[in-house]
């Protein structure tokens, strides 16, 4: 075993403290521009991100409980049944116990979130890649464009903290933490599918090697603690890619069978109070006109683009952008990506434009996704810190000014 094999990392949030501290400086930005661009148009940047749109489903949620709906004029039925119930419990127990109002409580149950998914990008990536990809993937999530969302009273902050911490226990071998988890995040969004996916695909690939007795040897166990990994390390290594052995094949097992309670649980009560049988949600999900048709809306909203010139170049940028998605997923495969990290991006991205949503929501739905940017985390790596700085720093205003633009526009992000 090398010299860098054996050392160990600081452990804890110690290790991970300028991760958070750049990504804070780089929501602060966000939330400051957004402040000047909404005042100088006479509108609150706190109720942008605490009462419009979702947010105010879930405030509802929180204070008046399930079975509120809107009727339109066409025929469909908007119900607070399609929104997870996680952060409206959060907001409610918030509420409850501290002064703040409910639309309060979900802008901070969100901030506090996101600086927990912030941590635990960190700690996936560090864990992979050593402690400076690491900071370079939580920087990358943070100057993402839709990045305000973030700071909004939304459920993204939340699922993505979840989602990084359990797909993290999942490769430190903790299957008990990594099923709750996946429970909690499958309580949180629809595509809590997607941890679930990845804790079974692991659990079963481990559970294989087990009963084939090719578990991965000390040499090939990963040797980094919680928080972190070899600092000095930029390119992939196996010896990370397995979740150690010697954990007993009950705790696999029984995190595997906790995984999908929270989701499954959701669905089937939603499917009970509305007497639709174990399915009903989908029903609730197409009085909003959502579904899952294989990416066959999207791509017919892409051709509907190249009807003109100046809606064409709309269109040739969305190409491009799921090109890039593409390539991303690729380049995680070439760099031998854990395999719950690439079936999670992989579920999360098959979800977001395969779903016949609103399809100026995709990129948002995108953001918990965070398992792409780790190729880019991998080449800042690999640049000298200033000119990463320099990098970082100029996304960082660009993504600030385009956050503010979107936020005070007419469509909901």
């Amino acid at each position: 075993m090398t010299d860098l094999e054996t050392r160990v990392a600081p452990r804890g949030l110690g290790a991970a403290a300028s991760a958070l501290l750049g990504y804070a400086a780089v929501r602060a930005l966000g939330l400051l521009v957004l402040a000047v661009w909404s005042a100088a148009r006479d509108k609150s940047a706190y109720t942008l991100l605490t009462a419009r749109w979702d947010s105010l489903w879930y405030t509802r949620v929180a204070e008046l409980g399930y079975g509120y709906e809107v009727r339109l004029p066409n025929g469909d039925v908007h119900s607070n049944l399609a929104f997870f119930p996680l952060l409206p419990w959060l907001e409610r127990l918030l509420h409850t116990t501290t002064p703040l109002s409910y639309a309060g409580a979900g802008f901070v149950v969100s901030l506090l979130a996101s600086l927990a998914a912030a941590w635990g990008i960190f700690a996936v990536a560090a864990h992979v890649y050593g402690r400076r990809a690491g900071l370079y993937a939580v920087l990358l999530w943070a100057v993402i464009p839709v990045g305000i969302v973030q700071s909004m009273a939304y459920s993204e902050s939340l699922f993505t903290a979840l989602a990084a911490w359990s797909l993290y226990a999942v490769l430190t071998g903790r299957w008990l933490t990594a099923g709750t988890l996946a429970l909690l995040a499958g309580l949180t969004r629809p595509v809590g599918l997607a941890v679930v996916a990845a804790v079974w695909a692991a659990g079963i690939a481990a559970l294989l090697r087990e009963r084939a007795g090719t578990a991965p040897s000390a040499h090939h166990r990963s040797t980094a603690p919680i928080g972190g990994a070899h600092p000095d390390e930029h390119a992939p290594s196996p010896a990370r890619h397995l979740p150690p052995d010697g954990a007993p094949a009950w705790r696999c097992a029984l995190g595997m069978l906790l995984a999908p309670l929270g989701a499954a649980g959701y669905v089937l009560w939603v499917g009970h109070r509305t007497g639709s049988g174990p399915l009903g949600y989908l029903d609730v999900q197409a009085g909003w006109r959502n579904g899952f048709d294989g990416g066959y809306a999207f791509a017919r909203f892409i051709a509907e683009k190249f009807t003109s010139f100046p809606s064409a170049l709309a269109g040739l940028a969305l190409i491009a952008g799921v090109a890039l998605l593409v390539r991303l997923h690729v380049v995680c495969v070439r760099q031998r990506q854990p395999l719950p990290l690439l079936v999670y991006a992989g579920v999360v991205t098959a979800l977001a434009l395969c779903a016949s949503s609103y399809f100026g929501s995709k990129p948002r739905l995108l953001l918990p996704a965070f398992p792409l940017l780790l190729p880019l985390a991998l080449a800042l790596a690999r640049l000298r810190t200033r000119a990463a700085a320099l990098v970082v720093g100029g996304v960082a205003v660009a993504s600030a000014v385009y956050g503010a633009f979107w936020l005070n526009g007419s469509g909901p992000p």
